[in-house]
């Protein structure tokens, strides 16, 4: 229950925090650079590094305390690191009834709050998570199979970023209306019509948040802080096999919460035991008003159709698409795409899957290079980069399930057909027991059948096709059609031609899809930056929403209108 007298008062978190939210309120504005988390892992001080990995590992092998939180099952276990360290660690478990409950419990005085107040609250769980980036980036690496660069990096401050972008968004939504109005219609001779009017942003209600497996925080945060800033409760059920990263984001939240005068169990954790799909069931229930999901296209078409009494917004899968047109950075560009393929091993949903190259070849600042260098020398830009095991690990991180593993294993076995570039197994001298293998690159052809029925159809994790193309205005049509039939979070292309540029818009405003052109330094098609870019657009079939923008957040509450 809510204490009688905060220890926190939500006046204090304020004062505390009322300098980030301008400054994320202008931001979002700018659309420029702006961070308050720092992303280097030393700017948390020179033992913060080793305290979070003892911090983290105080957490293996026990129960997961949440004081307060409904309980009465067996505990869940289950998760297992892509590193090979046995993790051990129990969650609550508690059936729907009993979660639900306490969620519709805790709903009022929260709902009560104003926009300010719970903004000033999701602030400070922001910089208690934020404090805490060394422990959350191990929780994140060895759950999802990130290396520790990326899994501090994504899993900590970058997801505080996007958390915090849906907050000042859900502020700025909700403050948009006055909070009180006063209406005067003149009458002629006779006395004006006088109203007053008062306009409250109303919760929708329960939210549910069903986290995916390779980005729990970073895909996380944007729909968990929505919902909460805008007076909703959340119900966080995290994919088994990374629940301990939002485990923690629950227990900091229910801290929070609980100084600030307002009940705990406003956030709430849905552990399941191996096999239950917990998430059907709640995703049904009349009680949760609001979904958000990140994961396969089939679980979010699913939620799409059949849960009817809450707004969902999906995150699923597509097959993102790059046209190589030509180039005034030869060299440029194969070290960006090779480094784009070989982040976490190709298991992003940004990640590049197809490259559409020309079958005459392209234009590079020293000449021509055909079909076959291009795919040659990005194959070889790719073994450059992976050379060295130690460096490899690094970038590519661990495979985070059965099914990336088996695809890669039939990509070596020429399933999807001639290799330009078969996956090695690397070895991690930290982690022995870490499963990890390089990208395949296949070559295909867009006018074979055979060919086109794989490529098109998304495959996650990293394999990559070079499909050779009759032209360069096929490629732009064929990245047009990919993306209106099977969706896609990104495009990418390279060309030194403005009309081509054109025809690239062109494609990818209609077919509805985030284009980067010409990117040949240290930024990468699958990167996506908070306060500046939108990740997705939820014009194609990958996602029906963006992270982050007003229609991810303005349809979490709705405005009631009292009239005096």
């Amino acid at each position: 229950m809510a204490a009688a007298t905060p220890a926190l008062p939500v006046a204090e978190l304020l004062a505390r925090h009322q300098e980030t939210l301008d400054r994320a309120l202008a931001a979002i504005a700018a659309r420029d650079y702006w961070s308050p988390y720092p992303e280097f892992p030393k700017a948390y001080g020179e033992g913060a590094a080793a305290d979070g990995k003892a911090a983290f590992e105080a957490l293996l092998g026990r129960e997961f305390e949440l004081p307060g939180h409904p309980g009465g099952g067996e505990p869940v276990t289950g998760e297992a690191s892509p590193y090979g360290v046995e993790l051990g660690v129990g969650y609550p478990h508690a059936e729907p009834d009993a979660l639900l409950a306490a969620l519709e419990a805790a709903r009022p005085a929260w709902a009560k709050a104003s926009p300010a107040e719970r903004a000033a609250v999701c602030l400070e769980v922001l910089a208690r998570i934020n404090a805490r980036s060394h422990e959350f980036a191990q929780a994140v690496m060895h759950t999802t199979g990130q290396a520790y660069g990326m899994a501090f990096q994504a899993g900590g401050p970058h997801a505080q970023d996007r958390g915090l972008e849906a907050v000042a968004y859900a502020y700025a939504e909700q403050t948009r209306l006055p909070r009180s109005a006063s209406w005067t219609k003149p009458q002629g001779k006779r006395e004006p019509l006088v109203l007053t009017k008062e306009f409250t942003a109303v919760p929708r209600g329960t939210a549910l948040l069903v986290g995916c497996n390779t980005f729990p925080t970073w895909n996380g945060y944007p729909g968990l802080f929505a919902s909460l800033a805008t007076g909703n409760g959340v119900l966080v059920k995290p994919h088994p096999r990374a629940v301990l990263p939002l485990a923690l984001t629950v227990r900091i939240a229910r801290e929070v919460l609980a100084e600030a005068g307002f009940d705990p169990n406003l956030v709430c954790l849905a552990a399941e035991h191996e096999g239950s799909a917990i998430a059907k069931v709640l995703a049904l229930r009349p009680e949760v008003k609001l979904i958000d999901y990140t994961g396969s296209t089939g679980f979010g078409d699913w939620l799409e159709d059949n849960a009817r009494q809450a707004q969902v917004y999906t995150e699923k899968a597509g097959v993102n698409t790059v046209v190589i047109d030509s180039t005034d950075d030869y060299r440029g560009m194969l070290d960006n795409l090779a480094f784009a393929l070989s982040l976490y091993s190709g298991q992003m949903c940004t990640t590049p899957q197809n490259l559409l190259i020309p079958r005459t070849g392209i234009r590079t600042e020293d000449g021509e290079r055909s079909y076959e260098q291009v795919v040659a020398d990005l194959a070889a830009a790719v073994e450059g980069l992976l050379g060295d095991d130690a460096r490899a690990a690094a970038i590519l991180g661990a495979v985070v399930n059965p099914g990336v593993l088996a695809r890669s294993a039939a990509a070596a076995g020429g399933e999807y057909g001639e290799l330009a570039l078969a996956p090695r197994v690397v070895a991690s001298p930290e982690f022995p027991g870490a499963t990890i293998r390089t990208p395949a690159l296949v070559k295909a052809d867009a006018d074979k059948p055979d060919d086109r029925s794989r490529f098109l159809a998304e495959c996650f994790g990293p394999v990559a096709f070079a499909v050779a193309v009759e032209s360069t205005a096929a490629a732009v049509e064929l990245l047009r059609r990919t993306t209106v039939e099977h969706g896609a979070m990104t495009a990418g292309a390279y060309t030194t031609d403005p009309a081509v540029a054109d025809a690239l818009v062109e494609a990818c405003l209609d077919a509805g899809v985030s284009l980067s052109l010409n990117l040949t330094g240290g930024v990468y098609v699958n990167q996506t930056a908070a306060f500046s870019d939108l990740h997705g657009t939820g014009a194609n079939p990958a996602a029906n929403s963006a992270y982050c923008d007003a229609a991810f957040v303005a349809n979490r509450f709705r405005t009631v209108e009292i009239r005096k």
